[in-house]
């Protein structure tokens, strides 16, 4: 409980989308959809990253590249291809249709900003933020 009232914290999310995150769907949804090419571990080295033009980045680093600030808004505008990566002919994710869905779950940006994205995003990035290393 601790764990996501920090997640919420972190985040900068409101209370009432803090109790709608839930990593553990968060989970199931990379392991689903992001493993194969981000690896199980989060680290970029899934079974397709040797295929691929662009390497798929190491998750687990985002917070260290960032200056200690997860990048919220880039994160979830490349899941959702709002903010589209070609990598091998084809934009990321390749399940793009699955998370391109109603813009219909608030949060807030490190800076304070609203952005809007679908609860399955939501949900990703909640995992997505217990995956980060904290040093370097």
């Amino acid at each position: 409980m601790l764990c996501r009232f920090m997640l919420a914290v972190v985040l900068g999310v409101t209370a009432s989308v803090a109790t709608a995150q839930d990593a553990d769907i968060g989970r199931a949804l990379y392991q689903r959809h992001c493993a194969t090419c981000h690896g199980l571990e989060g680290r970029g080295e899934g079974p397709m990253a040797g295929a691929m033009v662009i390497k798929p980045v190491n998750l687990t680093e985002l917070l260290i590249r960032n200056g200690g600030v997860f990048p919220m808004e880039r994160v979830v505008m490349r899941i959702d291809g709002r903010d589209p990566l070609v990598s091998h002919g084809s934009p990321m994710p390749v399940y793009g249709d699955y998370f391109e869905r109603a813009f219909d779950v608030p949060i807030k940006t490190p800076s304070g900003q609203p952005l809007l994205a679908s609860r399955a995003v939501i949900d990703l990035v909640a995992y997505l933020y217990e995956l980060q290393r904290i040093e370097e």
